[in-house]
């Protein structure tokens, strides 16, 4: 037998099969679910509804894309940082937002349509009302690549809502630190 055949037969014979291998689980959080707020990811300049600028965001995916992180810098001096993540367990998106002025807020929710939204409820009730505090937060991707975040309150269990903030994602001229 010539050598090199000997060579490619002991090589063949050494190697395991690729059938004999193990399959490769897919990497985390790569499902259709976890891509859900892919939108949002980026770098932006944030303007209220009369078009003048609030604040800019910086939004990456993070930790093998299974964390969307945003760092928000308000026009006024506010900071603030939320965590976003599909939980699979529960089948629901979560929001974790805490900022600089002590404030922290816990939302869920998904996909309606196109539109991301997420809510949550304030910790303690109002006193007078006995009724505790619903947020809502949107974010509808639109065809020019822009977002707009609406957040809603309600104070009346959710009858009716009133605009907390209204802002308009553009992707940023200059890099967001």
């Amino acid at each position: 037998m010539p050598m090199r055949l000997l060579l490619a037969a002991l090589l063949l014979a050494a190697a395991p099969s690729i059938a004999q291998q193990p399959a490769k689980p897919p990497p985390p959080c790569m499902d259709t679910q976890h891509r859900q707020f892919d939108f949002w990811v980026g770098e932006w300049d944030v303007a209220g509804p009369k078009g003048k600028q609030v604040g800019r965001s910086r939004i990456e995916s993070r930790l093998n894309q299974c964390v969307i992180h945003e760092h928000w810098f308000g026009a006024g001096g506010s900071i603030g940082e939320s965590f976003n993540l599909y939980n699979a367990q529960t089948g629901q998106w979560e929001q974790y937002w805490v900022d600089n002025g002590g404030n922290r807020l816990h939302l869920k929710g998904g996909l309606v349509d196109k539109a991301m939204v997420l809510e949550g409820v304030q910790d303690k009730p109002n006193a007078q009302t006995g009724l505790t505090q619903r947020e809502r937060i949107t974010w509808t991707p639109n065809a020019d690549g822009s977002v707009r975040q609406l957040w809603e309150t309600s104070t009346d269990d959710g009858k009716t809502w009133g605009v907390s903030f209204d802002g308009l994602y553009r992707k940023a001229a200059t890099p967001v630190p």
